[in-house]
């Protein structure tokens, strides 16, 4: 039972009342409204919610061009099986920071936490948007119809744990935004063990997706399907996930460059290198892999076709040339190289998961399916939404300034 006296509970209220009025001004617009992405992005995020509006209203159909030989499509390939790729940044970097104590990547960790976080969530809600009725996604979480022994259930179970871990995670940051010490305390006493629990989902979550596609042999072209998808789902998510924070905290550093101290500003540079040198590993290993599984399924037959071409592409063009050129940034010491390599293996997650789950997918039908014009216009709102939501938080939160002593 709580014990607050007379003359506490007069300031009980005014303490909730400040928070309150708190909250008010911080949903004001901060910095300038006319920016080039402000500009941009309101337009299209306008029509997209209408376009989410007619697909609710009106059906799949009348935004998509999924059918009965495609049900799955861009929503699907882009939003979710590459999206949670570029946030495995979180699970690794979090697993860095407290697990093997590399002190030097922690001004990262918030906001790498915070884009893991949101990445996950929206991309739960362009699942939404993909299903034919929405309100049975607690299907997946009840194991209805198809049981609690599918991969289904295991990796909707991964997404909802782990996306929660992330908020546990990043909480500590929320409280010291209120300027709430009790829970802050409280909150940072559970942080070690969400980082531990969320790990370990995490890896589970990306090797579920690639198990995912084990069930469709039949349907994947031969050069991107092999049995070890669950494992170099894992791997790609490594670098991918830190390519992105590259990406990501590149622009960040010039936008935000306002929140960041002395030493930040001092360790950005050893940070990227650093990343460099994991990315190096993690590519060579995922190229390693895939060397091996090309010469043991013997796919030798595929190469002298478009698909063959078009899997050289990916592999030399956005897997081999990013390795070395993350080496030779590490070895040099170059900034410079670390960001355009990045760039070049964002491209190549991004090929890499539509050739399995959409360009690859089903490769024989024809016509091929090809996304519509409103599913691309829908899936630039969810990103832009995100980014909004995701710079309002760095504005006010100490995300990427120093964290406020609460203690």
């Amino acid at each position: 039972m709580l014990n607050i006296t007379t003359s506490d509970a007069p300031l009980t209220v005014q303490k909730t009342q400040n928070r309150f009025r708190f909250i008010l001004s911080e949903l004001k617009p901060k910095g300038k409204i006319f920016t080039p992405f402000n500009v941009i992005s309101v337009p299209v995020i306008l029509v997209g919610l209408y376009l989410i509006f007619i697909r609710f209203t009106e059906g799949l159909g009348s935004v998509t061009n999924l059918s009965q030989e495609f049900p799955w499509g861009l929503w699907i390939a882009f939003d979710v099986v590459t999206g949670v790729a570029f946030a495995g940044g979180a699970y690794v970097l979090v697993f860095m920071v407290h697990i093997l104590n590399l002190k030097l990547y922690k001004p990262i960790m918030r906001v790498t936490v915070l884009n893991g976080f949101l990445a996950y969530f929206f991309y739960s809600c362009a699942l939404l948007l993909d299903l034919g009725r929405p309100l049975h996604i607690v299907n997946v979480i009840i194991g209805n119809n198809f049981g609690v022994s599918s991969v289904l259930f295991l990796v909707g179970w991964h997404f909802l744990l782990y996306m929660l871990a992330l908020l546990l995670e990043f909480s500590p940051a929320i409280a010291e935004w209120l300027n709430a010490k009790k829970a802050h305390r409280i909150l940072s006493a559970l942080t070690l063990g969400a980082v531990i629990f969320g790990i370990t989902l995490s890896v589970l979550h990306q090797s579920g997706i690639g198990a995912l596609f084990l069930m469709a042999k039949e349907k994947i072209h031969p050069l991107w399907y092999n049995p070890y998808l669950p494992l170099m789902f894992v791997i790609s998510s490594i670098f991918a996930g830190f390519s992105l924070i590259v990406f990501e905290g590149s622009i960040s550093h010039k936008v935000f460059s306002n929140q960041l101290d002395e030493n930040f500003h001092k360790s950005y540079h050893k940070i990227l290198i650093g990343l460099a040198k994991i990315c190096t590993v993690a590519l060579f290993a995922y190229l390693f892999m895939s060397v091996i599984v090309f010469v043991h399924e013997e796919n030798w037959t595929y190469l002298n076709t478009g698909y063959g071409y078009w899997y050289l592409l990916e592999m030399i063009g956005f897997v081999f040339i990013p390795m070395v050129l993350f080496f030779l940034s590490y070895r040099k010491q170059n900034v410079t190289l670390v960001k355009i390599a990045s760039l070049m293996t964002l491209v190549g997650i991004l090929l890499n998961r539509l050739n399995v789950s959409l360009i690859g997918f089903k490769w024989y039908e024809t016509p091929h399916y090809i996304p519509s014009w409103q599913e691309v216009t829908v899936t630039l709102t969810i990103i832009f939404i995100e980014i909004w939501v995701f710079r309002w938080i760095v504005r006010r939160m100490p995300v990427l300034r120093k964290s406020n002593d609460l203690i």
